[in-house]
């Protein structure tokens, strides 16, 4: 975790302070694992399957975010925070990145362009997110 840079986001008031909620955490880890085990329902659409994904990965890194004790408006920067709550690679975060793009393309313009490789990707990202905040969760009892 790189605390400082957190720290930097809140001075320049993207992020900003709010007490950790064990409830609303253990509610987000909940929320996003559910989802990731539904998007791996082949018989749902790939598109389906990419907006479950998307969101569990929404879930969790929020509830690491949250858990630090640490909130944001921002979809994007949730997830541009995991490098500093998770010691999420950037290369994982990049995976991400084309995620959101894309789900904006979706939300905004109704334009749906997502293919089997991209959800795959984004399932093992949201996987390790998954493991990544039950292990600091657990290590912070």
């Amino acid at each position: 975790m790189n605390k400082e840079a957190l720290e930097n986001l809140v001075n320049i008031r993207k992020l900003h302070y709010e007490a950790a909620d064990a409830s609303e955490v253990n509610g987000l880890i909940r929320s996003g694992s559910i989802r990731l085990q539904d998007a791996k329902l082949e018989s749902l659409s790939l598109e389906s399957r990419f907006d479950l994904t998307y969101n569990a990965a929404h879930a969790l890194s929020l509830a690491a975010l949250r858990h630090l004790g640490y909130r944001s408006d921002n979809r994007y920067l949730v997830f541009q925070c995991l490098q500093n709550t998770l010691d999420l690679p950037s290369a994982k975060w990049r995976v991400l990145d084309q995620a959101h793009r894309k789900r904006n393309l979706a939300e905004y313009e109704g334009f749906i362009d997502v293919d089997e490789n991209l959800v795959a990707s984004l399932v093992r990202v949201c996987e390790d997110i998954k493991v990544a905040i039950k292990e600091l969760t657990e290590n912070d009892r």
